[in-house]
């Protein structure tokens, strides 16, 4: 069962109108989705994306004439707006990263805990699998790869073991690859697989991810009314960083070459004012969901082109 994470303090952070239209631009198995559903009143609206067919089938499962589904990546959240006929949203919500069903299925080969095809795309029907990149890949593409993405200290020895075992045959399982690099990893943080970093980089470089975050993210100022809030929830640095960058640049005035004068009331403003501090998960929902740990979520809100942060 996929428990969506800070499911209350997204609620809040959208702060959810009856009439309003929102967009979930990561629907998962929808648990964030139905919870807007809830709050909307007969006139409201909810678009939901999502590049994975399995979500996109549970959502369809969903009988509700407020939802609408698309199978698209996040990326394309400003045309598959438009294609729908959405111009302005009240809210939007990105909830990054790999959900549960993701994970304990086999078949995706997500995991290196559970043995399975080395498959690692969110969307099946396009693109190429972790085993076919990994079988043309150069040792200096593969250590480069889990070096920028999984911010790994052993790329550059992971890569070489690679190499030298397609030598002997395909990389084409989630265990094979997870056996590699423990060989070529002698050593961990304490409670983390030495596989962890590595399948982490894959997976963010196949699907392109921090790319989509940051297509995703310059839709928002575009599809944003006015007092519409931007809610992200990350789970590792390399998306943090990127969220926290562009809600911090966005929240300021652009810059102004040096010595030009302006008056007050024509310099530019801001596009976004920040919304609280950053929002991690109590205790307690750490223990009930461990997956949620390193959870963190942002939240900002578009401002008028002549308002001022507060």
């Amino acid at each position: 069962m996929h428990r969506p994470v800070l499911l209350a303090e997204v609620l809040d952070a959208l702060d959810v109108k009856s009439d309003g239209i929102y967009v979930d631009c990561t629907f998962g198995r929808g648990g964030h989705s139905r919870a807007i559903l809830e709050r909307l009143g007969e006139g409201g609206r909810l678009l939901a994306l999502d590049c994975d067919l399995d979500a996109v089938r549970a959502a369809e499962a969903v009988d509700d004439v407020r939802l609408t589904i698309r199978h698209a990546s996040f990326g394309r959240v400003a045309e598959v707006a438009r294609e729908v006929g959405v111009h302005a949203v009240d809210g939007m919500l990105l909830d990054l990263g790999v959900s549960s069903p993701q994970l304990e299925d086999p078949q995706r080969g997500f995991s290196f805990r559970l043995d399975g095809p080395l498959d690692m795309r969110m969307d099946v029907s396009r693109g190429m699998t972790a085993s076919q990149w990994l079988a043309t890949a150069s040792e200096t593409e593969i250590g480069e790869v889990i070096r920028t993405y999984g911010e790994e200290r052993f790329a550059g020895q992971i890569a070489r073991a690679i190499v030298a075992a397609r030598s002997g045959g395909v990389v084409d399982t989630t265990r094979k690859l997870a056996q590699i690099v423990g060989k070529a990893v002698r050593t961990r943080e304490p409670g983390q697989d030495p596989a962890t970093r590595t399948f982490q980089a894959l997976r963010i470089f196949l699907n392109q991810e921090l790319e989509e975050l940051s297509l995703a993210l310059a839709s928002a100022l575009d599809l944003l009314k006015a007092g519409g809030r931007l809610a992200v929830i990350s789970f590792h640095s390399l998306e943090d960083r990127i969220v926290k960058r562009f809600m911090r640049d966005n929240s300021q005035p652009p810059a102004l070459p040096k010595g030009l004068a302006v008056r007050e009331s024509e310099r530019p403003r801001p596009k976004l004012r920040l919304v609280g501090k950053p929002v991690r998960p109590s205790a307690r929902e750490v223990a009930e969901n461990p997956r949620s740990r390193s959870a963190i979520l942002r939240v900002a809100e578009r401002l008028a082109s002549q308002e001022a942060p507060a």
